[in-house]
């Protein structure tokens, strides 16, 4: 599940996420990272890890937007592109940056690792 050269993908910055969590916007959250991980630091949102997210697409909603996110973005993006070529998602955005990002420029009392 690489990302291929030209390919597009839809993202957000942390602050646009920050906005919609603020504003209690209508989103579904999606963290692709291992259980482990999120142990170490999370933003919220659904915990489907990046090996299993092609088999649990049924519990990505297709209605509203949905923030998939990562360590840094790299995987979420890998799982963006994966679940829109595989399943015809048109409503995903990657977390650009990521936790990191987010850790960086919104929460530093989030644990980085």
């Amino acid at each position: 599940m690489a990302v291929v050269p030209g390919q597009h993908i839809k993202e957000l910055t942390v602050k646009e996420l920050k906005h919609l969590l603020d504003s209690n916007a209508d989103i579904q959250l999606i963290d692709v990272r291992e259980p482990y991980e999120r142990d170490i630091a999370s933003i919220g949102g659904e915990n489907i890890p990046l090996g299993t997210v092609l088999d649990n697409a049924d519990k990505i909603d297709r209605h509203r937007q949905v923030v998939v996110y990562c360590r840094s973005g790299k995987r979420s993006g890998d799982a963006v592109l994966a679940l829109e070529r595989e399943h015809g998602f048109e409503n995903l955005y990657n977390l650009k940056g990521g936790i990191l990002a987010y850790a960086n420029e919104i929460d530093p009392s989030l644990t980085t690792y």
